[in-house]
């Protein structure tokens, strides 16, 4: 894949000469081949140099990206992290050449990267609605399981006393979230927290099963403010929280539906941060309380990926994944000139105006 990265010796030197790096935590949305935006914008943050990061809560894809960035910080620091996120995401172009879900030739001319026209992806869309997983996949065949135990070592992983990692998952039997923590992540962990339950079998740990975690928290925030010790988090949104155009068509109604429901429960809970945030700020909370105010930010491009509908989720086109990677990286890039400076100092969006 190309990138636009500049030279390993000179994002070093660059990393050397900076002030002392300001503490975040991450929280990284699921959106199935949407996180290779997510990948283009936590390389350019690893590159700039200037965020040292606390901890990561995660779903789906990005749970993903996020056990590849903790493994690969393990061995090569901030290069090793950048290098094995990209070569996850090239093993998943690869596999993608032998995937069904393909644009058509015309689709690719014309720039458009949704499988909507794909006959593969209509004739599956279809499949999926009258037969389970159990049913057309009896094996509970998942070839991402192959990709994963490649990567990373999860007892390595699991010993590791650094970086925090949360992965969300979802709960079939209770319907509550279930957050593994530092300590508690393999390989069935990561695949159960990206487990579409039309496409994959529920995945069974320790007895119970569990579905992707985006259902009930996409992602959680409280792995954040209960076991880590910075006071920022900046989200990588994937799944846009408003659009601009009504959906009018059934495909637009469905990906919009998908998206509020993905969504939903990150908002009630950011709406209780936005709550707590006021009450610190007008000193109405008093005695004794481990509450404290947390600066939010969000690395967002509502605009262009509100073009890409939710059947683009499975496109695993080497082309559209670098033109993800290159849209976070300009992301990324144009965060970090506006609001560097108020990391540590203040939020940058506006919690009552957004979640409320």
């Amino acid at each position: 894949m190309s990138s636009s990265s500049a030279s390993a010796a000179r994002a070093t030197a660059t990393r050397a000469a900076a002030p002392e790096p300001r503490q975040v935590s991450l929280a990284l949305q699921g959106g199935g081949a949407h996180g290779a935006f997510t990948w283009g914008v936590l390389d350019r943050l690893l590159e700039d140099g200037r965020l040292a990061l606390n901890g990561i809560s995660a779903t789906s894809a990005g749970a993903m990206n996020g056990a590849m960035l903790v493994y690969g910080m393990l061995d090569g620091g901030v290069d090793g992290a950048r290098a094995l996120l990209r070569r996850f995401w090239e093993r998943i172009a690869r596999s993608g050449r032998h995937s069904i879900f393909r644009p058509t030739p015309f689709d690719k001319m014309m720039g458009n990267h949704n499988l909507d026209h794909s006959p593969a992806y209509a004739w599956f869309d279809l499949l999926t609605r009258s037969l389970s997983p159990y049913q057309f996949n009896p094996g509970g065949l998942n070839p991402l399981r192959d990709v994963l135990v490649e990567l990373i070592d999860f007892e390595r992983l699991r010993a590791h006393k650094g970086l925090k990692l949360f992965v969300n998952t979802t709960n079939v039997r209770t319907g509550k979230i279930r957050v593994f923590g530092p300590g508690e992540i393999t390989v069935d962990t990561l695949l159960a927290s990206a487990c579409l339950p039309h496409l994959f079998h529920a995945v069974e740990i320790d007895g119970e099963h569990y579905w992707d975690g985006g259902f009930m928290g996409n992602p959680a925030m409280f792995p954040l403010l209960y076991n880590c010790e910075a006071s920022d988090i900046v989200l990588i949104e994937i799944n846009p929280i408003a659009i601009e155009k009504l959906p009018d068509s059934a495909r637009a109604i469905i990906d919009r539906m998908n998206s509020i429901s993905f969504n939903a429960t990150m908002m009630r809970e950011m709406r209780t941060i936005a709550l707590v945030t006021r009450l610190l700020d007008q000193h109405r909370l008093t005695g004794a309380s481990n509450l404290r105010r947390i600066n939010f930010h969000i690395v967002q491009a509502e605009e262009e990926m509100a073009r890409f509908g939710a059947s683009s989720k499975f496109n695993l086109d080497e082309d559209f994944l670098d033109i993800l990677f290159e849209l976070g990286r300009r992301t990324a890039s144009d965060w970090l000139e506006r609001h560097y400076a108020d990391v540590g100092v203040n939020s940058t969006v506006d919690l009552n105006k957004l979640f409320y």
